[in-house]
């Protein structure tokens, strides 16, 4: 009789019978645990934790992290104590499991200029990684049940959450598995009409081409196959919804702009077929102007790299192709966890033994892949900020694992501190700031009409350094101006600059 945790157990890279026998356990603790609890579906509840285990398998993380999936919600939900937890699974578990907690504790409100503090707030109180790919997989599945969620508010409300922080975060750490999944089911929710238009447009287009897909696919497979290109393959798809929708607006909602409708993917076994490959393409079909991306040479800022081309075969189809190795793939679909999923299946390792990936932990490379892929959504629109200059310089002055990651403890983490407003919004905030800095940062005009603070409920003066995990309330006036002796107080140069330019208009108006 097939057991509740066969599900897991196939999803995983080449389990021992350790590992199987302890995920077991883990499940029959976690049911008892949730006893008679229902989901919102009607379900068992155990149903959810279930389903987070069997991503995490497919994401290739360790038999810690994927027990901590199955447990995440049993200190908050059930009577089990942390302590019960760390007796039965050990340390390591328990601190995965509190770091989920934790994160659960988060509330987001949908105000655009917090988002970002939000996105940084998770992941500095993640600590460990593996905490942030147990959030995200809980998040996939509860998006992929969302329409149980009552009421509506509520579950727009998740949507756009998922949309805001969560996808970005799934991009940043490269998992492109999660990433997508997540885009298109925030997209469902929040614009079901543009959704379900946008999904038939798909589904024709794949139904009235698939004959000229299928025989491209067997034209490219026989010219690799007499290129003398071995033990290679081949995938194909459709532009998942959200991706099209995105693109299609940049491209003046014109779909026959849009060239990577369908897309084939060649897989090789190294660098160099990946560059061989790329020539017989050239030679069997047109490429598309402008289309040509080598990114292998310069990979995307999470670390992204595949050679791009865009074809167009005599069948007038225009196909994208893209090409990477074995590892290129690990790397697109896992994102930073990709590396010891790939050198546990090269070097035959027992999976799981290098995947407990720590934030700041040992796998440094991902982590500046990371830092990369902020600077790169940063520039655009604002100056880069302190604290990613801080990490970027951290990461080129010191040499060596342990001193970058001492750095990036003392240094990155100690000098931002998340605050909250009386409402439960998060606003990043220097060491050292005060309550005229957290004004400014939630509105310039509760700058003009400040009259005094509540720190954790309790009045403060202005100079007052405010802490890590403070809750500050601003007391107002009906009429009012910044004070000069605020720029004394202040530690955020844009506060003082306000303040200045406040106090410079009231001087000329006089």
């Amino acid at each position: 009789m097939p057991h509740a945790t066969d599900d897991i157990i196939r999803a995983m890279q080449s389990p021992s019978s350790e590992d199987q026998k302890a995920i077991q356990i883990a499940y029959e603790f976690a049911k008892v645990a949730h006893g008679e609890e229902k989901r919102k579906s009607g379900e068992p509840y155990i149903i959810h934790p279930t389903a987070i285990a069997v991503t995490l398998a497919k994401l290739g993380m360790d038999r810690e992290t994927i027990i901590a999936g199955i447990l995440h919600d049993t200190v908050e939900d059930t009577p089990v104590t942390i302590e019960e937890i760390e007796e039965k699974f050990g340390a390591t578990v328990r601190f995965l499991v509190e770091g989920v907690t934790k994160l659960s504790k988060l509330k987001y409100r949908g105000v655009e200029r917090h988002v970002e503090s939000l996105r940084r707030l998770l992941v500095a109180t993640a600590n460990d990684i593996r905490v942030i790919i147990i959030k995200l997989a809980d998040r996939l599945h509860n998006m992929e049940t969302i329409t149980f969620v009552e009421p509506i508010e509520k579950r727009m409300r998740i949507a756009l959450e998922t949309k805001e922080v969560y996808v970005p975060i799934a991009e940043r750490l490269g998992i492109g598995l999660i990433k997508s999944q997540l885009e298109d089911l925030a997209f469902k929710t929040l614009e079901p009409e543009r959704y379900k238009k946008i999904h038939q447009f798909l589904e024709e287009r794949g139904e009235t081409e698939k004959e000229a897909l299928d025989r491209a696919l067997n034209d490219l497979r026989k010219a690799l196959a007499e290129a003398g290109i071995r033990n290679f393959r081949t995938e194909s798809r459709v532009k998942n919804v959200h991706s099209f929708a995105t693109k299609l607006i940049r491209k003046g909602n014109d779909p026959d702009k849009v060239y990577d409708i369908f897309a084939i993917r060649i897989i090789v076994p190294t660098l160099e077929d990946c560059y061989r490959s790329f020539g017989v393409i050239h030679n069997i079909w047109r490429p598309i102007p402008g289309r040509i991306k080598d990114y292998i040479a310069s990979p995307k800022p999470n670390g992204y790299r595949t050679l791009h081309t865009t074809i167009i075969t005599p069948h007038k189809l225009i196909i994208e192709i893209q090409i990477r190795s074995e590892e290129m793939q690990q790397e697109s679909k896992f994102g930073v966890m990709a590396h010891f999923i790939y050198k546990n299946k090269s070097q035959g390792s027992e999976p799981g033994k290098d995947s407990k990936i720590g934030w700041v932990g040992r796998f440094v490379p991902s982590l500046m892949k990371m830092t990369r892929a902020e600077k790169s959504l940063t520039q655009t629109s604002a100056p880069t900020p302190r604290w990613l200059t801080d990490l970027n310089t951290a990461a080129e002055e010191f040499e060596g694992e342990e001193a970058f990651k001492d750095a990036l403890r003392e240094d990155f983490f100690a000098r931002r501190m998340f605050v909250f407003t009386p409402k439960g919004d998060v606003i990043d905030l220097p060491i050292g700031a005060t309550p005229i800095d957290f004004a400014y940062a939630v509105h310039t005009n509760l700058v003009d009409l400040m009259s005094g603070a509540k720190v954790n409920g309790k009045m403060v003066g202005l100079d007052t350094e405010l802490h890590k995990g403070d809750i500050v309330e601003i007391q107002t006036k009906k009429i009012g101006t910044p004070n000069k002796k605020w720029l004394d107080y202040t530690k955020t140069a844009s506060a003082r600059r306000y303040i200045r330019a406040t106090l410079k208009k009231k001087e000329n108006k006089s």
